[in-house]
């Protein structure tokens, strides 16, 4: 199988205005976008598009319409300059019976040479909106990448919207990660991470580690309004959605290498 599955951890911490951390385990899918049709029917408990023990469906990432994720990412990438690349990866959480929560979807563009050409990072937050971060590279064989770009996307209430986000981006290999700061004044008070390694998609795999992963995002949904709870109990500030984003369901912009 290209694709492959990720066994990892994600990490949250926050030191404004309200201190707090956690952690939890994840289950993570990289996604080969040409091959994933033919090895999801060589599967027994994965399927796309259709119901499943574990399934992924064109409706939860990308332009999150049904359109084919290969077809929709040639086109995006090409609004950025940037030639349809010979092979695209996306690293998601796959549906559990057919549920699912994403906050960060990672998709990586290759050349034909096998040197990554672009990063997205798609965030999503919790009222139902999302928006894609891009990052345009000159075809690189490094294992690791930086980048920085100005908050525009609302995503906790309870941060506000004057803030700057630093990435830092591990290729997808052996492991997998990713790191996101976030700063207001060159002063860091969140970040959020997320290390995993890898195992080969198989059907026993897929039995032996989905089943911590419909607790694990049950868990996920409780943190993140447990904590809300906590810092509105703790005099922390209600952030409403902007005026001008209210109306805005999906929205892109770009990065800035470092």
């Amino acid at each position: 199988m290209s694709s492959t599955l990720y066994i990892g951890q994600v990490a949250h911490a926050r030191r404004q205005p309200v201190e707090y951390r956690f952690a939890y385990r994840t289950l993570s899918i990289k996604v080969d976008l040409d091959c994933i049709t033919e090895e999801t029917q060589k599967l027994r408990w994965l399927s796309l598009n259709r119901f499943n023990l574990v399934s992924l469906n064109y409706k939860d990432h990308g332009p999150r319409d049904g359109t084919p994720w290969r077809q929709w990412v040639d086109n995006f990438l090409g609004l950025y300059g940037i030639a349809r690349p010979a092979r695209v990866e996306l690293i998601c959480y796959p549906r559990i019976l057919g549920y699912s929560f994403n906050p960060l979807s990672m998709w990586y563009a290759y050349n034909a040479e096998n040197q990554l050409v672009a990063i997205i990072a798609e965030v999503s937050n919790t009222f139902g909106q999302w928006h894609h971060y891009v990052l345009k590279l000159s075809a690189s064989n490094l294992n690791s990448f930086q980048a920085e770009a100005e908050k525009v996307f609302h995503v906790s209430p309870f941060i506000e919207m004057d803030a700057r986000y630093h990435f830092r981006f591990g290729l997808p290999l052996d492991k997998v990660f990713t790191s996101i700061r976030e700063t207001r004044q060159d002063v860091e008070f969140f970040t959020a991470s997320e290390a995993g390694r890898v195992l080969d998609l198989t059907d026993r795999h897929l039995l032996k580690q989905v089943g911590f992963a419909p607790l694990s995002m049950l868990k996920v949904i409780a943190l993140i309004h447990w904590w809300a709870l906590k810092i509105v109990l703790k005099g922390g500030r209600f952030h409403r959605t902007p005026k001008h984003l209210e109306s805005i369901q999906y929205s892109h912009s770009e990065m800035e290498s470092c």
